[in-house]
């Protein structure tokens, strides 16, 4: 099991959408997650910071057409950080500390 963590910037005119969004997230995404085994998932707001956090046990979600229409619904409303690779939209996070 990997544990991820990461950071993107929501964009402040798209805020209220982008909780809209997630007070209903489809079930063919959720039901992918789930049979991706990615389990505790969630998303934090701080600003215009979105901190997602998850754990992840298995395949690949990006050929999934139901996640890619709901990656199209989302990318409008944020914007990646200073701190993300170069192509990267979601930086990745440092895990400093951990206790189980």
């Amino acid at each position: 099991m990997r544990r991820v963590a990461q950071v993107i910037a929501l964009r402040p005119d798209m805020a209220a959408e982008y909780r809209e969004l997630h007070r209903a997230v489809p079930e063919p995404v959720l039901d992918r997650l789930r049979r991706s085994h990615i389990a505790n998932y969630s998303i934090h707001l701080l600003g215009d910071r979105l901190f997602s956090y998850f754990e992840y046990h298995g395949d690949d979600l990006a050929g999934d057409p139901a996640t890619q229409e709901w990656w199209r619904l989302t990318a409008p409303c944020q914007r990646p950080v200073d701190e993300a690779e170069a192509g990267a939209w979601w930086a990745s996070a440092e895990q400093v500390f951990l206790m189980e």
